[in-house]
This record gives C-alpha cells, sequence and structure tokens, in this order.
C-alpha cells in the first residue's frame, strides 16, 4: 500500500461529477486500499476518489470511534467501508448539525446541517450491491463523500461572501506553491 497525494482546492476536479465504475477489478481494490491508508495518515473519516484527482465515483469511510487511537498494546479498531458507485436512496427526517472538515480544504470548518439518517446502496469492493442503513457521524461521512462525488464542497452550504474568501485564500495559496 502507499499514500496518495491528496488534491486541495482550487483544482478543477474538485468541482467535477464523477462518472461511474464500471467494473470492480484489483486494481480497483489496490486504489481502494491506497486510500484508506491515505485517509488514516491524513487523518480522516473519509476520501473521494476526486480528492485524489481520479473523477470516478468510489469513496473510502471510516466512522468508528478508535479508528486512529493507538495505544502501546492494542491496534486501532477500524471499521472501514468501500462505496463503489454510492447513491443515497433514502434521507431520514430528522436533521442533524455537525461542524465538518475537509482533507481538500486544510484548516476550514464548515457548520453543515444534513439528515441525521440515511440509506445508501452502493457495489462493495467485490462486486456486490449492497444497502447500508447509516445514522450519525457515519450518515454526514456518507453524504459529505457524496457530495464531493457531485463536485459538492462543504464551504457551498456557506454564504456566497464567506465561501468566495475561502476560494480566493487557495488560489493565493496555491499560486505560492
Amino acid at each position: 500500500m502507499s499514500l496518495l497525494p491528496i488534491v486541495k482546492l482550487p483544482e478543477p476536479v474538485l468541482r467535477e461529477r464523477a462518472q461511474p465504475v464500471e467494473r470492480v477489478d484489483d486494481e480497483l481494490r489496490q486504489l481502494l486500499d491506497d486510500m484508506l491508508e491515505t485517509m488514516y495518515d491524513a487523518p480522516g473519516v473519509g476520501l473521494a476518489a476526486n480528492q485524489i484527482g481520479i473523477a470516478r465515483r468510489f469513496v473510502v469511510v471510516d466512522a468508528s470511534k478508535d479508528r486512529h487511537a493507538e495505544d502501546d498494546d492494542e491496534a486501532p479498531r477500524r471499521n472501514p467501508i468501500c462505496l463503489i458507485n454510492p447513491e443515497i436512496v433514502r434521507l431520514g427526517d430528522r436533521m442533524r448539525t455537525y461542524e465538518e472538515g475537509c482533507l481538500s480544504l486544510p484548516d476550514v470548518l464548515v457548520e453543515v446541517e444534513r439528515p441525521s439518517e440515511i440509506t445508501v446502496r452502493y457495489v462493495d469492493r467485490d462486486g456486490n450491491l449492497q444497502e447500508l442503513e447509516a445514522d450519525g457521524l457515519l450518515a454526514t461521512v456518507i453524504q459529505h463523500e457524496v457530495d464531493h462525488l457531485d463536485g459538492k464542497l462543504i464551504i457551498d452550504y456557506l454564504s456566497s461572501l464567506k465561501r468566495n474568501m475561502i476560494v480566493r485564500r487557495f488560489k493565493k495559496l496555491a499560486r505560492q506553491a
């Protein structure tokens, strides 16, 4: 496995609508493993393919409580989920506000209100169609990552004034790099 570079704003791939994955093969499974390693190293709770520069519909997530904790005696308890061609098929009625960050927007936190429960249909890493009912943090993370696949970022939940200030800052940082 290897760490992958995470794309940052203003890279255009972050605003692209990702295309469906046509087949699950060993190459895709290796990429999913590399994405998980990159996500854990960052550290993050989710990573979409366009965040590594690939405009395809797949994400990795892990919202388990101890995903990053490492004791001397115990490895972290992880529960990674790989979602290929995820489609949110049901949104719950209850809403939840959560302060979200993004690996492609370092040091930016945005309060986003989303449904607290969802059902997502996806293909797993073995090519099998699955359906998952998620709530709480996991539901938030999946919605955040599916937003990425649709070219949407957390700053799109802000007023245009605040969003434009953040975009200008990232464009300036990109020019200086």
